[in-house]
């Protein structure tokens, strides 16, 4: 079938304006833990290390935490994957979902521990089911990630002409990802109750974070899919052009 250049063009533009969104994406999941953490040993910012990624909203990293959360919520909106009739595979239903999520953990802070240190961003009154909100928006982003990763990611990826599964294909990190999110978060209140270790809440996040954004980064083929890594990740042969540029 002969396919219009012009079209071809612009469905390859669409295509990797998606990876670009999915390595945004994945880049700032990754990057939070990482810079709030690292921030915390520089003296300039006058920001202990906390015991939990949630924590540091009361710092003076405040606006770092809140904005990366933000921008990871506004781009989940804005990407417009697959609709599907499960709920459960629905990529565009729970991006959209996720990126809600993402937006109410940084609006609805934690509850501090003195109520009078307490900083209102949206909702000015001192309730303490409001700061219980922030641990279900939480909850339910990792959970939709975590499906996201396990049910959606590896849609559409069975294809008879490419080279066999490799250990490294890219269903197994995104399985793999999604259980270890899972796993991270149940964690959490698990080593809080029986004090495992010290910032096993900031560690166990930061690792479900990781976990998320590598899976998106991969989906984002940060990589480059060409090559050793297009055979092993992605199982591509690389035939022709065309093959390349309506490959997900």
């Amino acid at each position: 079938m002969k396919i219009n250049n012009k079209e071809v063009k612009i469905e390859s533009f669409d295509i990797f304006t998606y990876r670009r969104i999915r390595r945004a994406i994945g880049y700032l999941g990754i990057s939070l833990p990482i810079f709030l953490v690292g921030l915390s040993f520089i003296a300039f910012f006058k920001t202990p290390l906390q015991p939990s990624i949630s924590n540091y909203y009361y710092t003076n990293l405040r606006e770092f935490f809140t904005g990366t959360l933000a921008a990871v919520g506004l781009f989940l909106i804005r990407y417009k994957g697959y609709g599907n009739a499960s709920i459960f595979k629905n990529d565009n239903l729970l991006t959209n979902i996720a990126g809600i999520m993402a937006i109410g953990v940084a609006l609805f802070p934690m509850n501090p521990d003195d109520f009078a240190s307490k900083i209102y961003t949206l909702v000015p009154y001192p309730e303490k089911w409001l700061g219980w909100l922030h641990y279900t928006f939480a909850a339910l982003l990792f959970l939709i990630m975590a499906l996201l990763a396990i049910n959606v990611f590896t849609i559409g990826q069975e294809n008879g002409n490419r080279d066999q599964k490799s250990i490294l294909n890219e269903n197994n990190i995104y399985r793999f990802c999604g259980y270890s999110i899972i796993a991270f978060v149940i964690l959490v209140p698990i080593s809080e109750t029986l004090k495992l270790f010290r910032y096993s809440t900031l560690i166990l996040e930061a690792l479900a974070l990781f976990a998320f954004g590598i899976a998106w980064l991969i989906k984002g083929r940060a990589l480059g899919d060409s090559g050793e890594i297009g055979k092993k990740l992605y199982q591509e042969n690389n035939h022709t052009d065309t093959e390349k540029i309506f490959e997900e």
